[in-house]
């Protein structure tokens, strides 16, 4: 059960509404009625009446069988349309630019949206040679580097919610398609902090994801780097982690309220610039057992 939210003027029916949202949308997970009641202190027939409105909205939905509260899709809409517009997106932009300028190669700031990962945006590097994905693209989550981050945060069960019963498509010959060995690669990347995949989505490309974490240190977004193989490789990854550590610690200070958030600090630059150390391209093997050792 969530904390309860910060006082707000409760003056109006409008306000009073937005507070029991703020509830559920807060909440780990779905809410019952009288969860709700004993955690905004109304009277509970004023409770469900304002659980009503926002339900016929679409703002919330109620589980069929449990009859409890979460939110519903057109508020996921909505939260998606406020971070693409977010007065935040050019500080997140630069910073996004800074970490390109110091490493070389593609980054991208991204958040999960249902079953899928959403880029929210993205620098490429000036090489020629890149992986082509623009901002505003989906990606699959049992197979990318940003989307096995994302399922490494939940339980087995939620994963396996988002997921469905498997065998999951495969993209490429090193992509992950069954699901306790995928439950094995979660709970490494769980433990590394970090998500990894060499040719797991698109073929002869390798990235690394990053957690960026909000005000309760939950993971609320990545910062990921990817690039073509052979130039891009999971040793030469490791290098960039320091870089895309701090760019995800910056981009955690933009994900609280404009007012709170203080003025646009930069990253704060390595001493010398990350170099990569020349390797051959991770085997397949290594990819599924992601050997690197290294949630910002």
């Amino acid at each position: 059960m969530p904390k309860q939210a910060p006082p707000m003027p409760d003056d109006s029916s409008t306000l009073r509404a937005f507070g029991r949202l703020e509830l559920v949308a807060r909440a780990d997970g779905p809410l019952s009625l009288d969860e709700l009641t004993q955690l905004c202190g109304l009277p509970k027939p004023s409770v469900y009446r304002i659980l009503g409105t926002l339900q016929r909205g679409g703002l919330v939905q109620r589980e069929p069988a449990a009859k409890r509260y979460c939110i519903g899709a057109r508020m996921s809409w909505l939260a998606l349309e406020v971070m693409m517009r977010s007065p935040q997106r050019a500080r997140r932009h630069a910073i996004l630019q800074q970490l390109v300028a110091e490493i070389g190669e593609t980054c991208n700031l991204t958040m999960l949206d249902g079953n899928e990962v959403l880029y929210l945006d993205r620098v490429e590097t000036s090489s020629p040679v890149r992986v082509h994905l623009a901002a505003g693209s989906r990606v699959p989550l049992h197979c990318t580097a940003s989307g096995k981050l994302f399922l490494s945060q939940l339980s087995d069960s939620q994963a396996a919610t988002l997921l469905g019963p498997g065998p999951y498509r495969r993209f490429t010959e090193n992509t992950i398609t069954d699901p306790e060995e995928l439950q094995k690669a979660l709970r490494r990347i769980r433990s590394e902090g970090m998500g990894t995949d060499v040719g797991e989505f698109l073929e002869g490309s390798v990235a690394v994801s990053v957690p960026v974490t909000d005000a309760q240190g939950r993971v609320c977004a990545t910062v990921a780097v990817h690039g073509p193989a052979p130039r891009v490789t999971l040793r030469s990854c490791m290098d960039f982690l320091p870089a895309l550590r701090r760019a995800a610690a910056a981009m955690a200070g933009t994900m609280v309220p404009q007012a709170a958030a203080g003025p646009v600090t930069k990253i704060p630059a390595a001493k010398k610039p990350a170099k990569s150390r020349a390797a051959k391209p991770a085997p397949a093997a290594t990819a599924r057992r992601g050997s690197a050792a290294a949630r910002a």
